[in-house]
C-alpha cells in the first residue's frame, strides 16, 4: 500500500523532487521515501506560508527557492518543527511536543534532498541544479548518553524472561475474550497473519520495512532463514526461530483463500483486502497492529515492532553471550550498536551494590 501512496504523493511533488524519489527507488525502501514526502511536504507548505515561495502550489515551488534560502529562515523552519504540537489521540485531543529523534529525521531528509540537487543532479551546462546548499549548516542535536544509559532505557521497554511467550499465547488464547461481539469476526478473519507476523518479529529481529518487504521467493522453509533488504540496500540472510517459521506457513496455508492473493514468488508474503484486490500489508498498518495487541497485553502499555526487535536481540545475547552474531543477525555495522542488548553488566552492579551495601547495615 505505500508504493501506492508513493506514487500518489509524489505528483503533487515539484520537478526536481519527483526526480530524487525516481533515483532513490533503487536503494531506499518505498516506506523511508514515503517518509521524506511527508517531510517535504511540511517544508514547502512552510515556505509558501512564510513567503519564500510565491505559489500556490507544492509543485510550482522553483528550484531558486531552495538555492536562496537564508540559513536564518532554515533554522527558522526547524524551530517551528521542534515547537508544533503532534496530535497523540484525536478522540481525547492529546498533543505533545516533537522528540529530537523527530526533528533529526526531517534534517537529514532535506539533506539528503539538498545533497542530490547540489551534487549528484546535471542541468544542460553539465552543472548541478545549483551549488549553495544551506542544510549542511544545519547542526543535528543529539541526545548525549552513554552505552550504558541507552541500553539501560531499552532495557525498560521490552519484554523479559517469558514475556514474549506470554504475549504469543495471549494472542492465540485470550485476547478474543477481551473484544466486542462486532470486532470478533475481524479478529478471528486475520489472526493466522497478525499471529505470524508478531512471531516473525519475535523470532527473528527483523525491523520493520524488512518484514513488509518480504517476498514469497524469501521465504527458506527447509532451513528456516529468509532474504532480507537491509539498509543501504543489502542483501542479507536471517535465520529465524522454527516455530516462528512454522507460524508462517500456517498464514501462508490461508493466504490465498482469505485474501484471494496470488503465489508468485514476486508477490508479498503479508497482504490485506484493499478495493477488491489485494495489497501488501503496510508498514504503517504492522505498527499500529502491534501496538494495538501489546497495548491489550500490557494493559495500556504499548510496544513498536523495534521493541520486539530489541526484545528478540537481548534474548540472543543472553543464550550466545556472542556479540558478533547479534551483530550479524540484526544487519548492524557495529559492534557498539550490539553492545546495547547486554544487560548482565548492570545486573552485576546491581549485585556487587547489593553486597557492598551489607557492610553499612550496622551503622
Amino acid at each position: 500500500m505505500h508504493e501506492e501512496r508513493l506514487k500518489e504523493m509524489v505528483m503533487g511533488m515539484p520537478f526536481y523532487v519527483q526526480q530524487f524519489v525516481d533515483d532513490k527507488l533503487d536503494t531506499h525502501s518505498s516506506s523511508t521515501l514515503l517518509g521524506y514526502l511527508h517531510d517535504y511536504k511540511l517544508f514547502f507548505d512552510w515556505l509558501m506560508a512564510e513567503g519564500f515561495a510565491e505559489c500556490n502550489e507544492i509543485k510550482d515551488i522553483p528550484l531558486e527557492a531552495l538555492e536562496k534560502l537564508p540559513l536564518e529562515a532554515a533554522k527558522s523552519f526547524f524551530k517551528f518543527v521542534n515547537r508544533k504540537d503532534v496530535v497523540v489521540s484525536k478522540k481525547k485531543n492529546e498533543k505533545k511536543k516533537p522528540e529530537k529523534v523527530s526533528t533529526n529525521r526531517k534534517i537529514s531528509a532535506l539533506r539528503s534532498l539538498f545533497k542530490y540537487l547540489t551534487v549528484e543532479t546535471e542541468n544542460q551546462n553539465q552543472e548541478p541544479y545549483f551549488y549553495r546548499n544551506v542544510m549542511q549548516k544545519i547542526t543535528v542535536h543529539k541526545k548525549k548518553e552513554t552505552l550504558n544509559a541507552r541500553s539501560g532505557r531499552i532495557s525498560k521497554t521490552i519484554f523479559h524472561k517469558d514475556e514474549d511467550i506470554q504475549f504469543l499465547s495471549f494472542l492465540k488464547y485470550e485476547y478474543l475474550n477481551t473484544i466486542s461481539p462486532k470486532a470478533k469476526p475481524y479478529f478471528l478473519r486475520d489472526i493466522e497473519r497478525h499471529y505470524a507476523v508478531i512471531s516473525l518479529f519475535l523470532g527473528s529481529g527483523v525491523r520493520v520495512n524488512e518484514l513488509a518487504n518480504l517476498r514469497l521467493r524469501d521465504l527458506n522453509f527447509s532451513t528456516n532463514e529468509i532474504a532480507v533488504i537491509r539498509k543501504g540496500n543489502k542483501e542479507d540472510i536471517v535465520s529465524v526461530v522454527p516455530q516462528a517459521m512454522q507460524d508462517v506457513k500456517e498464514y501462508l496455508d490461508i493466504r490465498l483463500q482469505r485474501y484471494r492473493a496470488r503465489n508468485d514468488e514476486d508477490d508479498s508474503v503479508f497482504v490485506t483486502r484493499y478495493q477488491g484486490s489485494y495489497t501488501p500489508l503496510s508498514v504503517r498498518t504492522i505498527q499500529h497492529m502491534v501496538k494495538k495487541y501489546s497495548k491489550a497485553f500490557q494493559s495500556n502499555k504499548s510496544l513498536s515492532p523495534h521493541k520486539l526487535r530489541h526484545t528478540y536481540a537481548t534474548q540472543l545475547v543472553e543464550e550466545t553471550g556472542d556479540l558478533v552474531l547479534v551483530m550479524n543477525q540484526l544487519g548492524h555495522s557495529s559492534m557498539n550498536t550490539a553492545v546495547l542488548y547486554t544487560n548482565s553488566d548492570k545486573e552485576r552492579a546491581r549485585e556487587a551494590a547489593k553486597k557492598l551495601g551489607k557492610k553499612r547495615e550496622d551503622l
